[in-house]
């Protein structure tokens, strides 16, 4: 970590800097060092060791928000497409009433009983039915005219759905996952706004940064891709660490709101704060301008999973690689046996 830190980090790899650049460095003052070889700031240095460790031991959290995020930016529309019932033919004859759906749920699932039959308003919808037995719930549906079982009310897909909205919101771990996901997101915020301080890279060579240069550069194409899509993606990242906590712990961000800004007597007017924490909500999932603003929240969401693989292979490349290389213990090798030796094989007596 040592050798990455006193490098300047420039497109192609680190670079060192020679002693009669050090010998200049000790006449700038810390603005011009800043300005121009941010590198060699020690608070930058600092900044970089933070934003390493921290990206590392929280990467797969990051990813697997990331990509949990990603998928159900259209958690609504999913929702009414997938949760939507089979409709059935209206027959000739009339409904079958609950107690003839009970004998055909019976039927249908002998080792279960029978706890409730939900007939619904139209003549076009199947009958609910919720079975029983120790140890196990069941829900299925039925045609309300032939008693014909017709499967699960949630169908695979919109489980599915539920699945990932529990994942992303709770970790499936309920109020414990969200406690988590508070810590993390206040983590994410301090990988960001390290990030975005250690991104600047000099006055000489920022355009540099900000920019996808596979053609000019295709080797350190690694390194120009993960600063350039932290300064495009920064703002996000920032926004959706800020919201993801106050959406894991909104009491404790209520709370403040009250204490800053205590309800109006009539109780009709929004708050300021209350209008900072709605547009958290919709600028966290995107919901504000169509659909073309989700479009842009799904790809964009993915963009925090691509800075931690990216991130990786730098460090792998530039840290780890290196030292397993300086590192590496030779193995002696294995004392070979009398019929082993080359002397003694058949080809040497031939």
């Amino acid at each position: 970590m040592i050798g990455i830190s006193q490098a300047i980090l420039l497109p192609g790899g680190p670079r060192r800097l020679s002693s009669s650049s050090h010998y200049g460095d000790h006449r700038m003052s810390v603005w011009e060092k800043w300005k121009r070889r941010p590198q060699i700031v020690w608070l930058r240095k600092a900044l970089f060791q933070i934003h390493l460790w921290t990206g590392i031991g929280l990467g797969l959290y990051i990813v697997l928000m990331s990509v949990s995020g990603s998928a159900v930016v259209f958690r609504r529309e999913l929702g009414r497409t997938l949760g939507r019932e089979p409709r059935v033919a209206p027959g000739r004859g009339a409904r079958m009433t609950q107690d003839e759906l009970k004998q055909a749920a019976r039927r249908a699932y002998p080792d279960y009983e029978v706890t409730q039959v939900f007939l619904r308003k139209n003549a076009d919808q199947a009958a609910e039915v919720w079975l029983e037995r120790p140890g196990r719930k069941l829900q299925r549906l039925f045609n309300p005219y032939t008693g014909a079982d017709l499967g699960d009310p949630l169908r695979l897909g919109f489980r599915t759905l539920l699945w990932l909205v529990d994942l992303h919101d709770n970790l499936l771990l309920a109020q414990t996952g969200r406690l988590i996901n508070a810590v993390g997101g206040i983590l994410t915020l301090l990988i960001a706004l390290t990030g975005a301080v250690i991104w600047w890279p000099g006055i000489d060579t920022w355009r540099h940064s900000v920019s996808f240069r596979w053609k000019s550069n295709p080797k350190g194409f690694n390194w120009t891709f993960h600063s350039a899509l932290g300064f495009w993606t920064c703002a996000f990242l920032i926004m959706w660490a800020i919201s993801g906590v106050y959406l894991s712990i909104p009491k404790t961000f209520n709370a403040a709101v009250d204490y800053f800004e205590p309800t109006y007597p009539s109780g009709r007017e929004l708050r300021k704060g209350d209008q900072v924490l709605y547009w958290l909500t919709q600028a966290h999932f995107g919901r504000f301008d169509g659909i073309g603003i989700k479009i842009v929240w799904t790809v964009i969401g993915l963009a925090p999973a691509a800075l931690f693989i990216t991130g990786m292979v730098m460090w792998w490349n530039r840290v780890l690689r290196p030292w397993m290389r300086r590192n590496a213990v030779v193995l002696p090798r294995e004392p070979q046996t009398a019929e082993a030796r080359p002397e003694n094989s058949a080809h040497a007596s031939s």
